[in-house]
């Protein structure tokens, strides 16, 4: 089966997040650097919805995964 490979606008839109380029500069300024004992689904600045989405996808190593890896990364 193909994984469908989601883009990081994808991820923020799905999130609930401003998805635009200014949007997610924002994002990234605002929660950066991310500490290096926090897990990402623990990071505070996350929705109880959220959190549960990003822990789900991780969980599942569903399609959402490698994106969700890559923003953990970007936070970093």
């Amino acid at each position: 089966m193909d994984q469908l490979v989601h883009r990081f606008h994808d991820l923020f839109a799905q999130l609930g997040l401003p998805n635009d380029a200014a949007g997610i500069a924002q994002f990234l300024s605002t929660h950066r650097p991310l500490s290096a004992d926090t897990a990402l689904i623990n990071a505070p600045f996350w929705t109880e919805a959220q959190r549960e989405f990003l822990r789900d996808e991780l969980a599942e190593d569903a399609d959402w995964s490698g994106t969700i890896d890559a923003l953990d990364a970007t936070l970093r």
